[in-house]
């Protein structure tokens, strides 16, 4: 039987692939927390040998009429962003799939009335939610899996998508490390006023209301109050969370939702990144494991599932 081992939110920022000397030039001097929580984060947990594979929840990979999942056998290649190339350049990844957990996961769509679709295509693209975390986290060997959000599914829709990974990870044999890549709040200064906002300092908050909202959250998320997390997200919505915050449910769909009480450890500090708020979070697995992830309640749903044939 296979469980979830760990699991995070964790920033991907595009600042934290930048060479130390422009991170410090942005940050009055200072390297960013954010690259220091990484590396600890790297030596305390990716370093283990405790962990088959990594599955990561991509907030930048939108799809629109199904949630996809990479199943290649090997990704690899030269990453430039079409949203930042001149820092985000020809930066190599190279990991191997794991086609097996993937197809498993899309197998569960039906338990859970959604629709999921493995997808081993060599020309997918990646983004570099996952390419900037592989960076710091990847170790050589170790699989790597990702899974988008999808742009027209709410709320309810990530959580049976993590019911479904969650599911297919128990029925499995692989011992998995979960990452929800993506911010907190995410509203962007306007570009002809971020430049004066680039530092790392919360100050530089869009509003301080966002601000006051994610440290909220992240008090929560220390305490192991992710009922309390899921129960408000129509109030943080009005932050505007990376992705309507799909990377998070995705993940603690996965983990049982509110069932689930595994405090957070905090590795490097709450960041600004030109009106974004942004933190690394680690759940550790409980003695015990994790909660099972829930049963899905389709009876309410406007459309059968899966597709008439």
């Amino acid at each position: 039987m296979g469980e979830v081992v760990g699991a995070g939110l964790l920033a991907h920022v595009p600042t934290i692939v930048l060479p130390e000397a422009t991170r410090r030039e942005l940050n009055e001097g200072r390297e960013i927390t954010l690259v220091t929580g990484l590396r600890e984060l790297r030596r305390e947990v990716f370093d283990r040998d405790d962990y088959d594979t990594v599955v990561v929840l991509d907030s930048h990979w939108a799809t629109t009429v199904e949630f996809v999942v990479s199943a290649q056998q090997r990704r690899a290649g030269l990453f430039t962003s079409e949203e930042l190339p001149r820092g985000m350049c020809r930066m190599p990844y190279d990991f191997p799939g794991d086609q097996d957990l993937a197809r498993a996961v899309a197998a569960k769509a039906g338990d859970h009335s959604t629709w999921i679709t493995a997808i081993d295509d060599p020309y997918l693209p990646i983004y570099y939610a996952t390419v900037n975390l592989w960076t710091y986290l990847g170790v050589p060997e170790k699989p790597w899996v990702t899974i988008g959000v999808c742009q027209t599914g709410d709320a309810e829709d990530h959580l049976r998508l993590g019911r479904a990974l969650g599911d297919a990870v128990r029925e499995s044999d692989r011992r998995v490390l979960l990452i929800a890549s993506g911010a907190l709040s995410h509203t962007f200064w306007p570009l002809r006023h971020l430049r004066a906002h680039e530092s790392s300092d919360p100050g530089h908050l869009f509003t301080a209301e966002a601000r006051r909202a994610d440290h909220e959250r992240i008090e929560w998320f220390k305490a192991g109050d992710h009922a309390r997390v899921l129960d408000t997200m129509p109030e943080f919505a009005a932050h505007k969370p990376e992705a309507r915050f799909g990377h998070y449910l995705m993940m603690i769909g996965a983990l049982g939702e509110g069932d689930c009480t595994a405090p957070g450890r905090q590795y490097g500090e709450y960041e600004n990144s030109i009106g974004t708020g942004q933190a690394h979070l680690w759940f550790d697995r409980p003695e015990g494991g994790f909660p099972a992830p829930r049963a899905t309640d389709a009876s309410g749903d406007p459309y059968p599932y899966p597709y008439p044939a």
